[in-house]
């Protein structure tokens, strides 16, 4: 019996690893976003001075793991053996909640989840235990349930989103009626005031407010708490006197200082408040299996009161926790992914939208412009003139292509405000979710800052939307699946361990699979590239590299879509849909640049913008002909409808072969840029369309004489039709290219 729960034991250590190395790649983007989103370091200074911030915070920890030991039930009330089930279902929930969310690049709060999932394990033991027990009802379950603590860390949890947002929204709109867009000159006269106070902030609460909560520092406690006014006038005097050093002395830009160290500090505080999320489980688990082990009673007689007296962590596994966290943050792609979602929310640019608009989006952008235009008859017009004027931003057009996601004020204040509510929860013990906090700190400076415009609002407010309906995902499927595993573990006992231990294993690699295919099909092809020319000559050149791309793809899928109906093979029709979906998107966001290529043209190019025009419609047209032959292909077979006749597939597959050659050998012209010869593909232009319009004819005497099916004869004239209408758009394309850039060349 000893042995069955030392197992278990080590079960929950490898757990641990792997919930390190899945809660790391989600929460990365709580210290991340602000150093990538302003570039104001190179991207490997800024993951050295995370590394380093994260094992120190993950070194000076300990004073957070009770939270996991009885923060949410009351451990008397539960023997050993429940303990241990309560501890393998949450760990077990845990990481398949966190790596479901990495995979599709969400941020989600692991305090949350953890919490909810320990919540949730309780509940459904706490009802196995009251169902043993004639005496007990429903009703008592709270006495098994730490429930004051449970509602301190929810309620914590929703205000500070509330809080996050309107602090950072606030400091944000003041710091930018301050310094405004066009801040350079301002910095160089009183910045270093500004970094100094930002950085002794940063200072107090993150190393002194977070490290305070710990064992470590237990000892200078009384020492913050009466001399209070004079460390922050210290700290604020040296500071200054760094900042004023570099400002004056060395003509170094104050904030990347703050940059660096607000990275550093978020790093430190993230560890230090989160790793209970990860670790504080399988702690609890050895702490009780080590109390019970020598104690000679049975597992289901042992009380776990032991639970409820602090119990400072190991520091080598704390060394070793740390060591983990800072090999995932180097080497976790989907790390990465989520740091991307939430600087794409938080730029200041126009650009591609990760998500679509919805009914509340709209609601709150129509709501909001009406509240906007209500206060302008409140407001005097000079004081909204001296407004506007703080916030009027640099031209689009002369900001270089690869310009930050926001600038330095911006990121200075998403770290100051985000490490300091940050660590004053941390010092209350509180598991503060640090997710939520930093992103809703991002996405209140991002609407102070008038990031949303009325071009993207929608977008950005969407996506936050869909964010925080996540957190509330993560909530409610933490306790359900938390509570479920824990049944199952209790009815089943090892047989059930190993078997969600098996597919727990098998879903974490198929993420890793679908994640890493994901990336991979992105580098798969050569994307549609943005015109940056201001020349005909640079358009022109950036156009052919875009036709022969689209060209490459488009006979890949029309292939795809021809050989997937003949053969009835669902699955090639779906990935059609999914290549075509994407082709289409990427034409999109070339057409979504069109106000910047046109404002970046040069006076003598500017009739290069009709022939981008012209050329972006033809490669609209292609692609939407393919997008309706792969729906209503995949439609046909998923429906299971009759499969079409041999020789509809006959005629078919003649038409393919000379679709495919025809957009081989335009493709083959473009790729060589020997645009003489499109003259060749243009003479071909009514042999094709003949072809075409031939087999037209032929199904029509068909349709008359031998069809019986409908479905067949509808799918089969509406791919003629579409393959026709491919034709045209192809041709008519070389015909632009021909008659535009021949002669410019």
């Amino acid at each position: 019996m000893d042995q069955m729960y030392f197992y278990f034991v080590v079960i929950l250590a490898v757990l641990a690893v792997v919930d390190l190395v899945v809660g790391v790649s989600n929460d990365a983007v709580n210290f991340l976003n602000s150093a990538i989103g302003s570039k104001a370091i190179s991207f490997k200074k800024i993951m050295i001075i995370a590394s380093i911030g994260i094992f120190f915070g993950a070194v000076f920890s300990s004073g957070m793991m009770e939270v996991a030991r009885s923060g949410i039930f009351v451990p008397s009330e539960f023997y050993f053996n429940e303990i241990m089930i309560i501890f393998l279902a949450v760990m077990i929930t845990d990481i398949l909640l966190l790596d479901f969310f990495n995979t599709i690049g969400m941020p989600t709060s692991t305090t949350v989840s953890i919490v909810f999932e320990l919540l949730g394990a309780a509940v459904i033991m706490a009802l196995i235990k009251i169902a043993a027990i004639p005496e007990q009802s429903v009703s008592d379950i709270w006495q098994y349930i730490n429930t004051d603590k449970a509602k301190e860390i929810i309620w914590g949890i929703i205000l500070s989103v509330l809080i996050s947002f309107t602090i950072g929204a606030l400091v944000m709109w003041l710091s930018r009626l301050i310094f405004t867009f066009h801040y350079k000159e301002k910095i160089k006269r009183f910045g270093f005031v500004f970094a100094a106070v930002c950085l002794t902030g940063i200072g107090y609460f993150i190393f002194f407010k977070g490290l305070g909560g710990t064992p470590y520092a237990a000892q200078i406690k009384d020492i913050l708490n009466q001399s209070l006014s004079t460390i922050l006038l210290g700290m604020f005097g040296f500071w200054l006197l760094v900042t004023l050093l570099i400002d004056k002395v060395f003509k170094k830009d104050v904030l990347v200082l703050v940059v660096g160290v607000g990275t550093f500090g978020l790093a430190l505080s993230f560890s230090g408040n989160d790793l209970v999320n990860f670790i504080g489980v399988p702690m609890a688990a050895y702490h009780s299996f080590e109390a019970w082990s020598g104690s000679g009673i049975a597992p289901h007689e042992f009380s776990m009161s032991v639970l409820t007296k602090k119990v400072p962590a190991e520091p080598l596994f704390l060394f070793f926790a740390g060591g983990v966290m800072v090999i995932t943050l180097w080497f976790s792609k989907k790390a990465r992914t989520v740091v991307e979602t939430s600087v794409n929310l938080s730029r200041q640019s126009e650009g591609k939208e990760r998500f679509q608009s919805n009914m509340f989006s709209r609601s709150i952008v129509r709501g909001s412009t009406r509240l906007v235009d209500a206060l302008g008859f409140v407001i005097p017009q000079s004081i909204q003139d001296r407004i506007d004027k703080s916030f009027e931003r640099p031209d689009p057009s002369t900001q270089p292509k690869d310009a930050p996601a926001f600038d330095l004020i911006r990121a200075a204040i998403n770290l100051t405000v985000a490490g300091i509510l940050i660590s004053v929860a941390t010092s209350m013990k509180l598991p503060l979710s640090t997710t939520y906090v930093t992103f809703m700190v991002a996405m209140g400076t991002s609407l102070a800052d008038k990031a949303w415009g009325r071009d993207s609002a929608v977008y950005r407010i969407a996506g936050v939307l869909n964010v925080i309906g996540g957190w509330f995902f993560t909530a409610a499927v933490a306790f359900v699946v938390s509570g479920l595993l824990a049944y199952l573990i209790f009815i089943g006992e090892t047989i059930a361990i190993v078997v969600l231990l098996i597919i727990a294993g098998g879903l974490i690699l198929r993420n890793f699979l679908a994640h890493r295919n994901k990336t991979d099909g992105l580098i798969a092809f050569t994307a549609l590239k943005i015109s940056e020319s201001k020349t005909i000559q640079g358009i022109i050149e950036e156009s052919g590299q875009n036709i022969t791309h689209v060209i490459s793809r488009s006979h890949s899928i029309y292939e795809d879509v021809i050989q997937g109906l003949t053969r009835q093979d669902e699955a090639l029709l779906k990935s059609s849909k999914k290549k075509i979906a994407q082709l289409d998107q990427e034409i999109e966001d070339l057409r979504n640049h069109l106000f910047f290529f046109i404002k970046n043209l040069e006076e003598q190019s500017v009739k290069g913008s009709n022939f981008y025009l012209n050329t972006l419609g033809h490669l609209t047209d292609m692609a939407q002909c393919l997008e309706l032959m792969a729906k209503r292909s995949l439609k046909h077979v998923e429906n299971n409808h009759k499969t079409l006749r041999y020789n509809q597939i006959k005629d078919l597959m003649e038409i393919s072969v000379h679709t495919i050659h025809l957009l081989k050998d335009t493709e083959e012209i473009f790729n060589k840029k020997d645009y003489k010869n499109l003259t060749v593909i243009l003479e071909r232009r009514d042999k094709s369309l003949k072809v075409i319009s031939d087999k037209i004819d032929k199904q029509i005497s068909r349709t008359r004489s031998e069809e019986t099916s409908a479905k067949n004869t509808t799918l089969y004239f509406n791919l003629l039709l579409e393959t026709k209408d491919l034709h045209k758009s192809l041709l008519a394309l070389v015909e632009e290219y021909h008659k535009s850039a021949v002669l410019a060349l």
